[in-house]
This record gives C-alpha cells, structure tokens and sequence, in this order.
C-alpha cells in the first residue's frame, strides 16, 4: 500500500464540474492499493499519515502532524501510484490491486483516518477526477507499508 502526501494549503476534487471533497491546510493524500494489501496494512498506513511529521514548528523544522495542526486530509484513489515502470516505456498496473478489493481498501483506509479526525474529505472512488492543490513547500512523501 502506497500513499503519496502532499502538505497542501487547500485542495481539492472535481467530478463532472461538481466539487466533491476540499480541504484547506493539512495533507493530500494519494492511495495507491496493491495486491496482497490488508486490513492491518490500511490500519498502519493511516496511523503513520497521521502521525507523520511534515508541518514546521515555532521553529521552522519539520516537527508536527497533521494531527497536531489539526489540518484536513483529503484522500484520493489513485491506481496508478501501483505501476510497475521498471522496463520499456509504458506502465504495467499488474501490480495493482483488483477494483472491487481496491476500492474496499480504500474505503477502509479512508475510515481509519476518520476515526481520528472528523476533517477528512475524499475523491469518488473509480471516477474521473480533477485534482487541485496548493503544494505548501512544496513538500511530497511516499510511503509505503
């Protein structure tokens, strides 16, 4: 299981010209789902993101959370953080996870976050989504479990 951060000031997602989920200061964060993911590794990966210190502190260093900030995470289903681009010119997706588990895990992960924050918002799962942020660094992790 994969997620990118992006320390955004605002983001948020559009379908078909509504918006669908927005956040002001926190994370974005793009949730890649491969196979042989879990439960266990949705739990882990959501305590880690909102745990992960990525926000400066009085003194410009990288010491809070989002959790400490008490910013937003807007979580966004991407397969294509799964993508073998080891050989030749296009991206293999074999390692992603199947849509129907991807999208249950992603669910899942999505709960963990909620049980510790109520300011989450979220894409549409297997939609196309126009994405906008505010990078706010820029600063950009992956992580991986």
């Amino acid at each position: 299981m994969l997620a990118l951060l992006q320390r955004v000031s605002q983001a948020s997602v559009t379908v078909a010209g509504e918006v669908v989920g927005a956040i002001d200061g926190g994370l974005l964060v793009f949730l890649g789902v491969q196979q042989g993911d879990d439960p266990a590794r949705c739990e882990k990966l959501a305590a880690k993101v909102m745990n992960y210190r990525i926000f400066s502190d009085g003194e410009g260093r990288m010491n809070r959370s989002v959790r400490d900030c008490g910013g937003g995470v807007l979580v966004v289903s991407q397969f294509t953080l799964a993508a073998d681009t080891r050989k030749g010119l296009r991206p293999s997706f074999t390692p992603a996870a199947e849509p129907a588990e991807a999208q249950r895990l992603y669910d899942y992960f999505t709960d963990c976050i909620r049980r510790e924050t109520d300011r989450v918002a979220t894409g549409r799962f297997g939609t196309d989504m126009q994405v906008s942020l505010c990078n706010d660094g820029p600063v950009t992790f992956l992580l991986e479990v």
